[in-house]
């Protein structure tokens, strides 16, 4: 069973929009999206905690630290991550010795590794990627590398990207558009 799929297309072909769709962000304007576990199909309300997303369009909270933002997002979540757990989570992102400062204070990078971080909260089914490597540097490509062959073990990739080098990541290849 191919645990990772790529989604490519030009830009505007609807790849941000699907992976948005998946998760529940967005409503279809036609069609549906069923999510089955074993054959049985899940309810629509419960398929947000199977899924996370890291999108460059994810807002993060500015004004707090990066160890506060998973706080935040594991309540949100209703994750019973421990404080421990969350800590981890920055350190398997690089983020360790900069979990008490200010999210304001973080490069571009720092913050795509902190997102990242976020949607590992609560070890989700299927992590959704979309532009997986934007901002990163080698280190952070590295890293994220990764998190997505472990996820690949346990769970389900689902990533949108225009950067055919990142198709290597997936066993199945989805082309939208022309």
């Amino acid at each position: 069973n191919p645990s990772s799929l790529a989604l490519i297309g030009p830009n505007g072909s609807g790849k941000t929009t699907l992976l948005k769709i998946i998760c529940g962000l967005l409503r279809p304007t036609s069609g549906k999206v069923s999510l089955k576990l074993d054959g049985q199909e899940i309810k629509k309300e419960l398929h947000r905690t199977f899924f996370s997303l890291v999108a460059p369009d994810i807002e993060l909270y500015e004004e707090l630290t990066a160890l506060e933002n998973l706080k935040f997002f594991s309540r949100l979540k209703e994750s019973g991550d421990s404080e421990q757990n969350l800590i981890e989570k920055l350190e398997q992102v690089g983020l360790r010795d900069r979990e008490n400062e200010p999210v304001s204070s973080y490069s571009a990078g720092m913050k795509q590794r902190l997102k990242y971080a976020l949607a590992l909260i609560g070890s989700p089914e299927i992590l959704l990627l979309d532009e997986p490597s934007s901002n990163l540097d080698e280190e952070g490509v590295f890293l994220m590398e990764e998190l997505i062959e472990n996820q690949k073990k346990d769970g389900i990739v689902i990533l949108a990207t225009n950067d055919l080098k990142e198709t290597q990541y997936a066993q199945q290849i989805f082309k939208l558009g022309n």
